[in-house]
């Protein structure tokens, strides 16, 4: 490849403006991509929601819910799993596809299906709300929505139908229905009594309404010349028109509406309440979607805020609350700023080795280049710029150094030998043009393992791979072109004593002149080569005493593998992003309002835990969303009205947060005995990672009869409660909910002329109102907006028993009214207050969340719990581990096969390089070493294995080979020279010294500040740092020492019958 170098001395310029284009596309890339904190994970997911008023999660379970999934099964193709979940009044379907899934097809074939599968269901059901999501997909802002002298009505109707439909077109944002507030709709407020004094029933009304109200348009005339469009007035323009609609006649008497109820302007029974600092308001979450940037969603809604603002009303506020944006561009900054303080601190101790400022520059400007280059590939690819992208860039920042490093080395080595620059130039690049080539694949091979990663591990690390990959191979580049170029412009000739010509600055190592830098540069060279004096004679002791180094040398680092166990593991290190969310579960069956005070009780307990000075706000959702399209987006496992999600948002000076969350979990529970608290995952980081659910552990108990599984749950749960570092341990479902059942007597009905239908239609009319089976609308024709018209009996007229039982019961075969307590019995029992679904399969879920442990070994004690339980698992029951515990227990997998992998395709591409066995085995015997300090890094600093770890140690593997690539081939060249294999071994090392010194330093300061995680989001990255340094530690140990003794083992049948003896001194060098 030296014909590259030759084009690049005779046309300079050429390389020159390729810089300049680099330096143009590189930011214009960086501009232009996506910016956020992790890649996009595209595991395609499509969520079906369903939606029955007042249908029991039982009836949802049974009726919808199942139904669905078992067709599913049959024509839709590529399912990887279902996850089914049936709610008071709303069904859900989470159904994820096998990678490379066609997902348009597979649309495609759900929506076909639910058409036809709503045809087997309830009457009345309306066929589902479909829409595809990804882990990706999570929420980053949440706008809060009050006025003064505005009802909760009035703001959501506000925020449903005029904010949102402008925010929806910003790029990239999703945004589900708000939560909280009141549903605003025409509310006919029926009068029971009313009714029963008319004979009348709740079902007459709705049946009234359904038959006065029709929106059918009748048609056109011509009248002469003209064409008219005729308009009836089919339809109630105002609500006077509602209350003057005619019932029946009873006794030649015409009942209208308002003799039996009354229509306002009103809102069905709240099911949805929000506190925003204890003042009631309307949220809306903004959602993630797809690749889009989290900083321009963001954004984007802050811009469109302003002109938004100036079409609603002026006591109509707007806050913004939880912006991740905040933590994403602290986090991006944060890796930026650390891989320009490590290429500074690099070029620094390049300036320090090489004592030459030329040197350095040209150095240090193939950094920013190599890594804008590295940009624009990524950008080319479709990547965008995260934490993984600029990790992997950051990583390879003390890498790339390397080959402009070695080049210059060479290019100074043979004008100190009295060439020409450009002969210098041609015959350095020539010498190291293929160790560097080896050295760069050895680097780069090491990844390739990582493109088989599937699921999550392989969509968050396939892009940090292939940034270092392009950041390598643009620095390999660059050291072939412009590097001979700048060197051909500012590097000079030397005489024959080493001394340059025209310019007394550049030494290869020795500053001349007598400023403080040029003192202080010769005095670390004096240093340096007495501490180089020291290592060599180290190495002649070790050479001295092969078999007792060797043997030491491999026991201290098998012994060091006896710390592996202790590590502990995660899948990625807790991020303390200043925000906790807390779920709390009042006794199930508490109704939202008596559930709101209680909420108001906890937020004033978490206000005495956590200093008030460093709490930005606190949000209160309590309730079921008004639309199951919420429920599906959701994930912190809310069943009930009386469920709620308390955030809490910090300010910057705020404490550990972690700190917080184990006082609140100890103070809560005990102030609040009987109300179910779990903290959830709070940060983006974390709801990625666990990908809508609402805890990190999640034991599935499965099987066909609930009884028996509720049973070995229960066993479960005590189990897992007693494990050490297991914190929330519960079970997601709840069985106790209250439920009244209403047993009719069918024959009494008979002999009345009634059917169930008349009793089913009077009750839902009653209680759950006529929207489901018979919805009809009224137009607003001032906004435009239509709003459902409902018939139903307010929740104050019937709040005893005694007012259920005189519920009015009509049917066209009846003679008389009859009430509901006349045709049979009410009794109270307990029924299901959510029912799940795993591969249609009903389950029940034990979550449960780290503290203060490591997640590995929680996860290996619930298996000897699993273990020990066995004999007690009832048959036809299994029990799966399922969360991030499995994704991380996949990751681990994959990166430990793909670490083994590393090293082999290292082994045989060096075979291929030395055409040797013995050679590359010498080489990758400095392997095990970086193992060992990888392992004493992560102990000594208290870090758990995690995948950036994992990460930082196959990263190890290749770098480690590329020094002892270095040392070996150097030796083999003396080896040829002189036949004496220990004396080849001290060559080498003390030749070799320098370049392996500064490219493992050079590595080891660029990872320093990674490795210190500090800023936000810090934290994930500073294993993959510790890693890399404490493995290049001892790994860069032992291609200085290790590596030459087993060299010359191998090669040194002469030394070995000199039983130890010292070789002889040569050209001046001695060793002891």
């Amino acid at each position: 490849m030296t014909w590259i170098v030759r084009v690049a001395l005779e046309r300079p310029l050429t390389f020159i403006v390729m810089a300049i284009l680099i330096v143009i596309a590189g930011p214009l890339a960086a501009m232009n991509m996506p910016t956020d904190i992790f890649p996009n994970i595209d595991i395609p997911v499509i969520g079906v929601a369903f939606q029955y008023t007042g249908l029991s999660p039982d009836e949802m379970s049974g009726r919808i819910v199942s139904q669905f999934e078992r067709g599913l099964t049959t024509t839709v193709n590529d399912i990887e799993h279902i996850e089914g979940t049936a709610l008071p009044g709303m069904g859900i379907e989470k159904i994820y596809f096998q990678p490379g899934v066609n997902i348009a097809v597979a649309n495609a074939q759900v929506t076909a299906f639910a058409q036809v599968a709503v045809k087997q269901m309830p009457a009345g059901t309306t066929p589902p709300l479909i829409l595809n999501y990804s882990a990706s997909t999570v929420p980053i802002l949440q706008l809060a929505f009050s006025g003064e002298h505005m009802s909760e009505q009035q703001i959501l109707d506000l925020a449903q139908n005029f904010v949102r439909p402008t925010l929806t077109t910003v790029p990239g944002a999703g945004i589900p229905y708000s939560y909280g507030g009141k549903v605003r709709q025409l509310q006919i407020d029926l009068d029971s009594q009313a009714l029963q004094a008319r004979g009348l029933s709740a079902q007459d009304v709705g049946n009234a309404i359904a038959a006065q109200n029709q929106i059918i348009p009748v048609g056109m005339v011509k009248f002469g010349a003209k064409q008219y469009t005729v308009k009836l007035n089919d339809a109630a323009e105002t609500i006077e028109d509602l209350n003057n609609l005619p019932i029946k006649s009873v006794n030649g008497a015409t009942v209208y509406i308002r003799d039996v109820g009354h229509v306002r302007d009103g809102n069905p029974p709240q099911q949805s309440l929000v506190h925003v600092d204890g003042v009631r308001a309307v949220l809306t979450t903004i959602l993630k979607n797809g690749s889009a940037s989290t900083l321009d969603i963001v954004q984007g809604v802050k811009d469109a805020l302003p002109k938004l603002k100036a079409t609603l009303p002026d006591n109509f506020r707007i806050d913004l609350l939880n912006d991740q944006s905040i933590f994403v561009r602290a986090a991006v900054s944060g890796v930026m700023r650390e891989g320009v303080i490590a290429a500074a601190l690099t070029s620094l101790m390049i300036l320090l080795f090489l004592g030459s400022w030329r040197s350095t520059v040209i150095i240090a400007i193939s950094i920013p280049l190599a890594v804008f280059a590295a940009i624009a590939a990524l950008w080319l690819n479709g990547e965008t710029l995260n934490l993984m992208t600029l990790g992997g860039l950051a990583l390879a920042v003390g890498i790339l150094v390397d080959d402009a490093t070695v080049t210059i080395e060479n290019i100074n080595w043979h004008l100190e030998h009295g060439k020409d620059v450009k002969s210098a130039i041609l015959d350095g690049a020539a010498q190291i043009v293929q160790p560097a080539f080896v050295s760069l694949l050895c680097i780069c091979i090491v990844f390739v393992p990582m493109f088989a990663l599937k699921g999550v591990a392989g969509f968050l690390f396939v892009p940090m791979a292939k940034a270092v990959v392009f950041a390598m191979i643009a620095s390999f580049i660059l050291s072939r072109t412009l590097v001979p170029t700048m060197a051909m412009y500012l590097l000079k000739p030397h005489d024959v004593t080493g001394e340059p010509v025209e310019d007394a600055d550049h030494d290869l190592h020795g500053a001349k002149g007598d400023n403080i830098f040029a003192r202080a540069q010769r005095n670390f060279e004096e240093r340096f080569e007495n501490f180089r004096e020291g290592y060599r004679n180290i190495l002649a002791l070790a050479l001295a005493h092969r078999r007792p180094f060797v043997i030491g040398f491999l026991g201290f680092v098998v012994t060091s593998f006896v710390l592996f166990p202790f590590l502990g593991s995660n899948f990625f290190p807790s991020v303390d992003a200043g925000q906790i969310t807390i779920h709390a579960r009042p006794p199930v069956g508490t109704r939202i309002e008596t559930a709101a005070r209680m909420f108001g009780d906890f937020e004033r307990e978490i206000r005495k835990t956590i200093p008030p000075r460093e709490i930005s706000s606190i949000v209160d959702n309590l309730g079921l969303p008004t639309s199951s399209i919420n429920t599906i987006y959701n994930n912190s496992g809310v069943i009930g009205y009386q469920d709620g999600d308390i955030y809490i948002t910090l300010t910057e000076d705020h404490g550990p947060t972690a700190g917080y969350v184990r006082e609140l979990r100890e103070r809560l529970p005990r102030a609040f005995p009987g109300t179910q608290f779990s903290f959830l995952p709070s940060d983006i980081i974390s709801q990625i990672l666990n990908f809508g659910a609402p805890a990190p552990i999640d034991v599935q108990v499965a099987g066909p009869k609930l009884d028996k599984d509720r049973a070995y749950a229960t066993v479960l749960l005590r189990g897992m409660q007693q494990i050490p570092g297991l914190a929330d341990a519960r079970i997601q479902q709840a069985f106790n909910a209250p439920q009244l059942k209403v047993d009719v007597d069918r024959s009494r009905m008979s002999q009345l002329g009634l059917t169930e239908r008349d009793v089913t239609n009077s009750v839902v009319a009653t209680l759950a109102g006529t929207s489901q089976v018979s919805p009809t609308f009224w137009l607003n024709p001032k906004t435009g907006v239509s709003y459902p018209i409902v018939a139903q009996t307010p929740e104050y007229r019937v709040n005893t028993l005694d007012r259920l039982e005189n519920i009015p019961i009509t049917g066209a075969g009846a003679s008389s009214p009859q009430i509901l307590g006349g045709l049979g019995t009410i009794t109270r029992e307990s029924s299901s207050a959510v029912v799940s679904h795993y591969n249609v399969a009903p389950v029940i879920d034990l979550y449960g969340t780290p503290q203060d442990r490591d997640l590995g070994a929680i996860s290996s004690d619930i298996d000897d719990l699993l273990a020990a339980t066995a004999k007690d698992l009832p048959r036809g029951v299994t029990v799966h581990v399922r969360g991030q515990v499995v994704t991380m227990n996949t990751a681990f997998i994959g990166l430990g096969e793909g670490l083994v992998a590393a090293i082999i395709l290292i082994y045989m591409l060096i075979v291929v390089n030395f055409q040797s066995w013995l050679d590359p085995f010498v080489i990758i015997t400095a392997l095990p070493a970086a193992l060992a300090g990888i392992v004493w890094m992560l102990f000594a600093t208290g870090t758990t294995l995690s995948v950036p770890a994992l990460t930082g140690a196959i990263m190890c593997m290749g770098v480690a080979t590329a020094n002892s690539i270095l040392v070996v081939s150097f030796a083999r060249e003396r080896l040829a020279e002189h036949a004496d294999a220990a004396l080849a071994a001290v060559e080498a090392g003390f030749t070799r010294f320098r370049p392996v010194l500064m490219t493992a330093l050079a590595m080891i300061i660029g990872m320093a500040p990674m490795a210190l995680g500090l800023g936000e989001g810090g934290e994930q990255n500073a294993p993959l740092g510790r890693a890399v340094i404490g493995g290049l530690v001892f790994a860069t140990a032992a291609t200085l020492l290790f590596v030459p003794v087993v060299f010359s083992i191998v090669h040194g049948r002469a030394a070995r019958k000199a039983q130890g003896a010292a070789p002889t001194p040569k050209s001046g060098e001695a060793y002891a």
